[in-house]
């Protein structure tokens, strides 16, 4: 097993809403200005976060799970999307300790922490309190002997009330802090059902980027974090056995046959604007490494989907936000429905399942008229739906698996359907409930789950054969 060094750390809080995005966008902003080539990645399956390190860095943020994936993919998605950077930066998810079912450590932060081995500074807000956050600081440290925690920054805190704080906290516990931030309401990223609103909805995402980076050089030692991320270990890698085995059949289908004749490269058409902007970009690129082309489109803007494609995904994002610019788009709606009744290859998720309903209602009880592929209608729930990380176990023969076969993914929405689908069994991790899930007719799969092509690789090379072999 190789052995790689990778200067990191990965950015924790003692809860949600605790100041982890804002700090962390802070110092991808000021290392960047540095001249410093960066990664950065979101622990979780957590798909708004990661837009907004994009947004600020250029490049596309990953996310790293430990349930959708393992440990020894883990390893090898971070290592293949840190090459050339100079600091890879971890978001974590939640509280630092908060795993599966509520009930275990797996799959956490500190999971991914530890198994990583990156070294951790912990966001403490100090909204409302003084000295009663060096007793949450010391929780965390006490919890678990290999915490990994390295540093501390003090978020929202009066700077008058800085030093005397960090002094007591240094004095009182085995930690250092590394700096603070002050409250900053002009820089404040609003929220919604979801979480953040998305990178692309903040008129000035820039300049709350620039002023927090200022921020950061003002009242956080960087130079510090840095000496904290360069001690990180050596990285043990390789690519994982099954991933192996997929990329080299790549090599001869469907990009280049044994005899070096080309074949045909399977275009795929992936929705991408404000209504529907949720991917795993480790999904989009292991499909264009098994040889297909990835063609984006807007179901707000475009009038129908592109030409010459043979596969389609309907991705997650909100589209209930946009119900009647959606409906009133009808030469789009009728452009997906004839695709799909064509026979064309369809990967559907969450917003993207509940645009190919009959119709969706919105909160006030209005009916949208949508694609129709799909019988039945999508309508809001009082609370989140079948939220969290789920299992799923194929019932029969389907687009992107034979009976038996098992995917994961997440769920994570306000809206249900009349018409979930019974193609797979879904079951919670460390549970025992489940239920019927995925419309999976002819060339469609189709649900509320957003899965991890990682999970199982052989599915989208089954998605993409079936692509390469459409139209």
């Amino acid at each position: 097993m190789e052995r790689i060094e990778i200067p990191r750390i990965m950015i924790a809080a003692a809860s949600s809403g605790s100041g982890k995005t804002t700090v962390t966008c802070a110092l991808l902003q000021a290392f960047l200005n540095r001249g410093l080539r960066l990664a950065s990645f979101k622990s979780g399956p957590d798909y708004i976060d990661p837009m907004f390190h994009s947004e600020i860095l250029g490049v596309k943020s990953r996310n790293l799970d430990l349930f959708l994936t393992d440990e020894e993919t883990v390893k090898y998605l971070f290592v293949k999307n840190t090459k050339g950077a100079d600091l890879a930066v971890m978001e974590g998810v939640m509280g630092y300790y908060d795993g599966l079912a509520g009930k275990s450590t797996d799959a956490s932060s500190y999971d991914l922490a530890r198994k990583t081995e990156t070294p951790v500074i912990l966001v403490a807000d100090c909204k409302g309190v003084s000295v009663s956050a060096a007793a949450l600081i010391k929780g965390f440290l006490e919890l678990r002997p290999d915490h990994g925690i390295r540093g501390v920054i003090l978020n929202r805190i009066p700077p008058a009330l800085y030093k005397e704080l960090k002094s007591f906290i240094e004095t009182e516990l085995s930690v250092e802090v590394v700096g603070y931030f002050p409250e900053m309401k002009d820089c404040r990223l609003e929220s919604r059902h979801l979480g953040l609103v998305t990178a692309k909805e903040i008129e000035n995402l820039m300049g709350i980027a620039e002023k927090l980076a200022a921020q950061a050089e003002s009242s956080v030692d960087l130079n510090r974090i840095l000496a904290i991320a360069k001690e990180a270990a050596a990285i043990g890698c390789h690519v994982p056995e099954g991933i192996k085995k997929v990329k080299d059949r790549a090599s001869n289908s469907p990009g280049e046959s044994a005899s070096g004749e080309k074949k045909r490269i399977p275009r795929i058409a992936v929705a991408m604007d404000k209504a529907f902007c949720f991917y795993y970009q480790d999904n989009l690129d292991l499909l264009e490494e098994l040889g297909a082309g990835i063609v984006p489109f807007s179901p707000l803007e475009d009038r129908e989907l592109p030409e010459d494609i043979q596969g389609l995904i309907l991705g997650g994002g909100y589209p209930e936000l946009y119900l009647k610019q959606l409906s009133a788009n009808a030469t789009m709606l009728r452009s997906v429905k004839e695709a799909i009744d064509a026979g064309i290859p369809c990967i559907a998720e969450c917003g993207g399942f509940m645009y190919l309903h009959q119709s969706v209602r919105d909160k006030d009880g209005r009916r949208y008229e949508m694609a129709g592929a799909i019988k039945g209608e999508s309508f809001p729930t009082p609370g989140l739906a079948r939220f969290g990380y789920v299992t799923l176990t194929a019932l029969e023969d389907n687009l992107l698996c034979r009976k038996g076969a098992v995917l994961r993914g997440h769920e994570f929405h306000y809206w249900d359907s009349n018409n979930t689908g019974s193609g797979f069994y879904g079951r919670k991790p460390l549970r025992d409930d489940g239920w019927h899930c995925i419309v999976t007719e002819r060339n469609l799969w189709a649900g509320y789950p957003h899965i991890h092509f990682y999970s199982n690789v052989e599915a989208a090379v089954e998605f993409v054969r079936r692509a390469s072999e459409a139209g």
